[in-house]
């Protein structure tokens, strides 16, 4: 495998697997990533050794708008693009992560004959590589139990960057605003922010921080400015590992990506999946099986209540190593070596 086109984006959680993946391909590998003009570029483009192409995308609405009838058209013109930048790089293979932003990538590739990987992260698949699976040759999933017996999937797990594990507590504690004999509760909302967590964190924060302190992670369209005893709210983070290490539980939505994260790192988290209202309740889905393998805990949005809420998060430390010793059993810590692996082969099915 000398040429490598990578693909996918829309979020944080289809681009740091395809990094994680990155990080395990030999020196001698070319390495290309295809997205649109969003976070994938921003995160890829400050990557070295990653040659950026940009073309338009096309995004499904989960609503009924007028934006949808265009989508035949602008899915013909990013396919134009996606093929034309794939005959000038010319690579072995292309590895998708899914999302919108991959799927004219890959039908470029299937009509130019191009070998095609692509991972699926959560439990069930979602509309991109629903679309994604008739083309390529294999899909890669987070979950055994994800289309179990199709010929096309293969169990990997999921991807995980490295510096996701070489984090340090002192480059994010700061002695001045948290009490040392209290345990670290972080927030994340994932890479777009949670305005529901967000709010509700930020509703019981007096009584939060009582008991812990607390690294919330808003999001970057979050303006307002919260400040607090044993509190810090900041926007993004890039070294996530060093939150990760600051943390002895976590709050989260609960993509897959992230909470796999969790698990590797040993951090138990309280989910807070994203209501069926604004998605496809792959979320929920997530959530229910990670607290089934009792190394997370659940609360949806139609039924939170706040004194559930505070209650969820102080049993969720006091048994913090039930959750611990479940994790150790769950964690998957190869999957990059896997995709790697089946990269390689795949691509020699090029002719």
């Amino acid at each position: 495998m000398k040429k490598i086109v990578f693909t996918g984006g829309g979020t944080a959680g289809h681009i740091y697997p395809a990094l994680a993946v990155r990080e395990r391909l030999g020196a001698e590998t070319e390495v290309h990533y295809i997205g649109g003009n969003g976070m994938e570029k921003n995160i890829v483009g400050q990557e070295r050794g990653i040659t950026f192409h940009e073309i338009k995308t096309v995004k499904f609405e989960r609503k009924l708008t007028l934006q949808n009838l265009l989508i035949p058209f602008k899915l013909f013109e990013a396919v134009r693009e996606a093929k034309k930048v794939l005959k000038e790089v010319k690579p072995d293979v292309i590895f998708s992560k899914g999302g919108f932003v991959a799927v004219p990538v890959v039908l470029a590739a299937a009509k130019l004959s191009i070998p095609i990987v692509s991972h699926e992260s959560d439990l069930s698949m979602g509309l991109a590589n629903k679309i994604i699976l008739r083309k390529c040759d294999v899909m890669c999933v987070s979950f055994p139990d994800t289309l179990q017996g199709h010929e096309k999937i293969v169990y990997t797990g999921q991807p995980i960057r490295k510096k996701v594990f070489e984090g340090k507590k002192s480059r994010v504690y700061d002695k001045n605003i948290f009490d040392k004999d209290l345990p670290n509760l972080l927030v994340v909302g994932g890479s777009l922010g949670a305005k529901f967590i967000n709010e509700r964190v930020w509703q019981n924060l007096d009584k939060l921080c009582e008991k812990f302190n607390i690294i919330h992670i808003c999001g970057n369209q979050v303006k307002e400015a919260h400040k607090h005893k044993n509190y810090l709210q900041i926007n993004y983070a890039d070294n996530i590992g060093d939150f990760f290490a600051f943390a002895d539980i976590v709050l989260s939505r609960a993509g897959s990506g992230a909470i796999n994260e969790f698990v590797a790192l040993g951090l138990p988290a309280l989910l807070i999946p994203l209501s069926k209202s604004c998605s496809r309740g792959d979320q929920i889905e997530n959530a229910k099986l990670f607290a089934k393998y009792g190394v997370a805990e659940v609360l949806e949005e139609e039924d939170f209540d706040e004194s559930i809420f505070r209650s969820k998060l102080d049993n969720l430390y006091k048994n913090k190593e039930k959750y611990v010793k479940n994790m150790k059993k769950l964690a998957n810590f190869d999957a990059s070596i896997k995709i790697c692996e089946i990269l390689e082969n795949i691509s020699k099915k090029k002719v």
